[in-house]
């Protein structure tokens, strides 16, 4: 390109068609010309160091994840073969846990099931972690999936063709209920004969998912929303925490507890089983409606 002399350009600026102000890279000193701001930095230095730190990272990160692998593998080895033989008459098997399980159960626990009395007061610490990991399990997929959204779910032509099925929908109305009723009887009665928190919720979980499959989400939000499931799904946690470390205070430091076992056989009997199948169900049940609400459609309620 030409360059253009600066008797030129006065001669264009007279005649309204330059400015004179304006300067153009070959017109100006070198030394003079203004340099790019990320000149005056010099950031090669820290380019390299991350560079350098990111290679660091990926020699050490294999290491590290063997490492650590073996160590694990180890530890398993070794509790292996610290097993007792196979048949073995001190095997756990042949102790007497399981016949104090059976024998002493029900006088114990108040619970006719064993498996109640097992799993909510003999070992009712474990089930407090199992329903904790079900909700961080819920708490995750919210993280992952939850989809903040203003549009209107009763614009969705799927959920719209649905309500106009009518065998799907009027099944629905007799099947849902019915099932979300069984389910709360096997909370209910978990303590007296098979089911529990864990099966009742689970059937619960069932019909609601059934009842939005066929009406649509935007009808169940009348039933369930995502501060229904918050408060729900809380509240039943705190309440299984607090009233087991209060069994267990008092358990473990010989203190008289105002849980008795009641009468076995009866509804309101076995002491906190009951109310503990509740809590574990509300959770199981809110756990299975959330995870398909959120894989189905990115939201709860």
């Amino acid at each position: 390109m030409k360059k253009t002399g600066f008797l030129e350009r006065l001669r264009d600026w007279d005649a309204d068609r330059f400015d004179l102000t304006e300067k153009t890279a070959g017109d100006m000193h070198p030394d003079l010309s203004p340099k790019p701001l990320k000149q005056e930095i010099p950031d090669a230095p820290l380019e390299r160091l991350a560079t350098r730190g990111e290679r660091a990272f990926d020699r050490l990160y294999p290491v590290l994840a063997l490492v650590l692998g073996t160590v694990m593998i180890v530890f398993l080895f070794l509790t292996v073969l610290d097993l007792p033989p196979y048949g073995a008459a001190d095997n756990p098997a042949h102790n007497e846990v399981t016949a104090r399980y059976l024998g002493s159960g029900t006088a114990e626990t108040g619970a006719v099931n064993a498996v109640a009395g097992v799993i909510l007061d003999y070992r009712a610490f474990d089930t407090l972690g199992e329903s904790h990991v079900l909700y961080a399990a819920i708490t995750a997929v919210l993280i992952l999936l939850l989809v903040q959204s203003d549009a209107p779910e009763a614009d969705d032509p799927g959920a719209r063709l649905m309500e106009r099925d009518p065998i799907l929908t009027v099944t629905a109305s007799v099947i849902a209920p019915i099932v979300i009723l069984f389910g709360v009887y096997n909370m209910l009665t978990g303590h007296l004969g098979p089911g529990g928190g864990f099966s009742g919720g689970a059937i619960v979980g069932a019909g609601l998912i059934l009842l939005s499959f066929a009406f649509g989400p935007h009808r169940m939000k009348r039933i369930v929303t995502f501060r229904t499931f918050r408060i729900a799904s809380i509240s039943a946690l705190c309440f299984y925490s607090v009233s087991k470390l209060y069994s267990f205070f008092c358990g473990a430091n010989g203190l008289h507890t105002i849980f008795s076992p009641g009468t076995p056989s009866r509804i309101l009997s076995a002491g906190l089983i009951l109310p503990l199948n509740i809590a574990v169900g509300v959770v199981v049940s809110f756990t299975m409606y959330g995870l398909y609400s959120l894989f189905e459609r990115g939201r709860i309620g």
